[in-house]
């Protein structure tokens, strides 16, 4: 896979797609491929700043385990979603782990390169922060779920986010590989309360349920259900 292969499969993305032209021609030109296998870490909450990733293929896992061993589930990452770049800006070390949850291809830009791309480019930093404030407004939306909104809109709220990849793309995955552990954790519920949730939409063909997997049959109706 060539850099041309790449620059097609990321600019389904938002963020990338709206980029400057010679910034996208920088990130590519600085990057290199990154494969993991299934339960490998790509990195791990403390490690030291290690660059920007863009998913090409898989999914990878951002979380976070307390020191009890519970796991907060902040979500699951598919192309051509970008991420790592907080460390961009205090240097500082990773603030949740990162996991491939199968095989997984990504493409990585280095902490040094990525900083003397910025440093020859400083308006380029704009781009960066944008990446970043998207995520932060998606944070405060999730805080603000949590406290007022119901768990069944909090659930098929998620489930939307997931299907549009966090805002990074138009056309809506219909079929989610996602377990409902992962989902629970995701959310603060339990297994339990997460599987009579998606069987109530189940119920109401909104999804359908398959062993890890969930398929969206009416988007329009999970956004009903999401309350928008």
């Amino acid at each position: 896979m060539d850099t041309g292969t790449w620059h097609a499969q990321l600019a389904r993305g938002h963020w990338f797609s709206h980029l400057p032209p010679d910034l996208q021609r920088s990130l590519l030109g600085a990057a290199r491929l990154r494969v993991l296998t299934a339960g490998q870490y790509l990195f791990k909450r403390g490690d030291p700043p290690c660059g920007v990733y863009a998913v090409l293929e898989g999914t990878v896992r951002i979380s976070a385990v307390s020191a009890q061993g519970k796991e907060a589930v902040l979500s699951l990452v598919e192309t051509p979603y970008w991420f790592g770049e907080i460390c961009l800006f205090d240097n500082l070390p990773r603030t949740h782990d990162a996991l491939a949850t199968g095989a997984c291809r990504l493409l990585q830009v280095p902490q040094s390169a990525m900083l003397g791309i910025l440093e020859r480019h400083p308006l380029f930093w704009r781009e960066m922060a944008l990446l970043m404030s998207h995520k932060l407004r998606l944070s405060l939306i999730n805080i603000e779920q949590t406290s007022l909104m119901p768990a069944s809109e909090r659930l098929a709220h998620r489930l939307l986010m997931i299907a549009q990849g966090y805002g990074e793309v138009d056309q809506a995955r219909r079929v989610l590989q996602l377990p409902q552990e992962d989902l629970a954790a995701m959310l603060g519920l339990s297994r339990q309360t997460i599987n009579s949730l998606l069987k109530a939409l189940e119920q109401q063909g909104i999804i359908g349920l398959s062993y890890g997997a969930i398929e969206i049959r009416d988007l329009n109706g999970l956004r009903l259900a999401a309350g928008l």
